[in-house]
């Protein structure tokens, strides 16, 4: 399996503000990811879950009809504070299915 830093150079990513709903062993959240690739995004969270939880994640990109339901796996966590900069914390999750991620694929290309 390709690890994070793999997948972020596999896939261009994005800066996007969407609202991501997801399911997971706790329950549903809802948090906006601001960075978003066919690999993965990016969901900035005061609460992140830890590494290796698996959500099912659910999105529209902007200007778009097409809801996006895919699987993921929280592959890092960010802190508020890293070193000596603030910085918004969250979660990044990478897809774990790439036969359903094809479609997003396509969609972001079109993005502008």
């Amino acid at each position: 399996m390709a690890s994070s830093s793999d997948n972020a150079r596999r896939h261009r990513r994005q800066t996007v503000r969407i609202l991501v709903d997801y399911q997971h062993a706790g329950g549903v959240s809802c948090d906006y990811a601001t960075t978003l690739g066919a690999g993965g995004l990016f969901m900035e969270c005061e609460e992140p879950l830890p590494k290796g939880t698996i959500v099912k994640l659910r999105f529209r990109l902007p200007h778009s009809d097409d809801l996006h339901s895919l699987e993921g796996r929280v592959s890092w966590v960010r802190d508020a504070v890293v070193g000596d900069r603030a910085l918004a914390p969250g979660m990044g999750v990478q897809f774990t299915d790439p036969s359903t991620t094809a479609h997003l694929a396509r969609e972001l290309d079109h993005l502008d």
